[in-house]
């Protein structure tokens, strides 16, 4: 059995540092503590707010510390005012008392998959362009995150895509698409399926030979055991069926897909059938693409920043501590834009709590890379995607947290300490 989760180094406190790791995953809520007040994040001019928007779409550099406005924009597609479009994994509970006229209507139903798949190919075109650094599509099942080449130490696109099963990677399979699965380890000599797909010999033989007793012992109810003529054959094809099958829904299920094999995962996933609920909540309802920048059909939204003071007991009497709440789907470009406006505005010195959407903790794994491009390279190329030049350094960064995400952020004298 493969654990659920792996605990890593990264749990113990990081050494002192400038800079923190990059975090590929999404997280819900940022909860920030200073001994400075954050007011001057929570009530914004008229002026300051329109200017932070024009900022944000014509991809300006970061002024510190007056543009949270700027940092706090993100785009979405679809938007429906009603609906909290993020997360869509296990969002069925919060999402069953709205109305959701296109549930029952087909039509309805073929007209936002239709807007849906010209605003998924218009971000993928920016992304192949490097006008759009990353995005994301979350699903009702899994979530994929793709990546431009030079992003997270790769020289070509990247898609991610996780929780997966054994059917859509079969699909996947037999749709032409090459895959890995970096979580599967190899030992001894590497088997790979005609997808590309590493299968380690040390979980093939994971299943015990009692599993295997209880195959055949099936197979006898059936009265067919004595037509198989290769049982060795057929025993390694059920013990390998049932590990692929034991995965599913975990995040050892990860995909990795490279280069021009994306571009038929958008295609896929285009003419997928299982991308949409058929029934509950969520049925009839396109996925939800999240990115740092516009794209047709997208839509502007915010984060939302709100900014508490509380007296705290010492031992001399009462301290002023002050707190800044950021709620909404946090992107990567967005948690190092807000860290570094908060080093300078804080005078290099808060605490923060970050909270994860776990399905995404596991894309920050380190994928096997063919090529690694310089940080020069990476800036030049990327120079127009509209990320700051620091955030766009942060996120070509090799991944090192493995299936962690950081939790705990420490700021003092301009230094970080992170847990993950």
């Amino acid at each position: 059995m493969i654990s659920h989760r792996s605990f890593s180094e990264s749990d113990k406190p990081s050494p002192e540092s400038t800079e923190l790791p990059v975090d590929w995953s999404i997280k819900t809520r940022l909860l920030f503590t200073s001994s400075q007040p954050f007011t001057w994040a929570d009530h914004l001019k008229a002026q300051e707010e329109a200017q932070g928007v024009v900022q944000h779409c014509r991809a300006t550099e970061v002024t510190l510390p007056q543009s949270i406005q700027q940092s706090l924009v993100y785009w979405l597609h679809p938007a429906f005012p009603w609906l909290s479009l993020f997360p869509r994994i296990g969002a069925d509970r919060k999402m069953s008392a709205k109305t959701s006229p296109w549930s029952n209507d087909e039509s309805l139903q073929r007209i936002l998959m239709s807007d849906w798949s010209v605003s998924f190919t218009s971000l993928y075109n920016l992304l192949k362009t490097k006008l759009c650094p990353y995005f994301y599509v979350c699903t009702y099942q899994f979530t994929i995150l793709f990546r431009a080449s030079g992003l997270a130490g790769n020289d070509v696109i990247t898609a991610l895509m996780s929780p997966t099963t054994r059917g859509i990677r079969e699909a996947m399979k037999n749709e032409g698409i090459e895959f890995s699965l970096p979580l599967v380890k190899e030992s001894g000599h590497e088997k790979k399926t005609a997808s590309g797909t590493s299968l380690g010999h040390a979980e093939e033989q994971a299943i015990s030979d009692e599993d295997e007793e209880e195959s055949f012992s099936w197979l006898e109810e059936m009265g067919v055991q004595d037509k198989i003529k290769k049982p060795d054959i057929l025993s390694i094809k059920l013990r390998k069926e049932k590990h692929e099958v034991q995965m599913d829904h975990r995040p050892e299920s990860v995909v990795l897909v490279k280069g021009t094999n994306t571009f038929t995962l958008l295609n896929f996933l285009i003419n997928c059938k299982s991308l949409i609920a058929t029934s509950g909540p969520q049925a009839g309802l396109p996925p939800t693409l999240l990115s740092p920048i516009a794209f047709r059909g997208a839509t502007m939204q915010m984060l939302k920043a709100r900014s508490v003071n509380v007296k705290t007991q010492v031992v001399s009497g009462y301290k002023d501590q002050f707190s800044l709440e950021i709620t909404g789907p946090v992107m990567p470009h967005s948690l190092h834009a807000m860290t570094m406006l908060l080093g300078s505005s804080q005078r290099g010195s808060f605490s923060a709590g970050l909270y994860t959407h776990e399905p995404t903790a596991v894309f920050n794994i380190c994928p096997p890379v063919d090529k690694v491009l310089g940080k020069e390279t990476v800036r030049e190329e990327l120079a127009n995607c509209g990320l700051h030049p620091k955030t766009l350094d942060q996120l070509s960064q090799t991944p090192v947290l493995g299936k962690s995400s950081l939790r705990n952020v420490e700021m003092s004298d301009y230094l970080y300490n992170w847990r993950a």
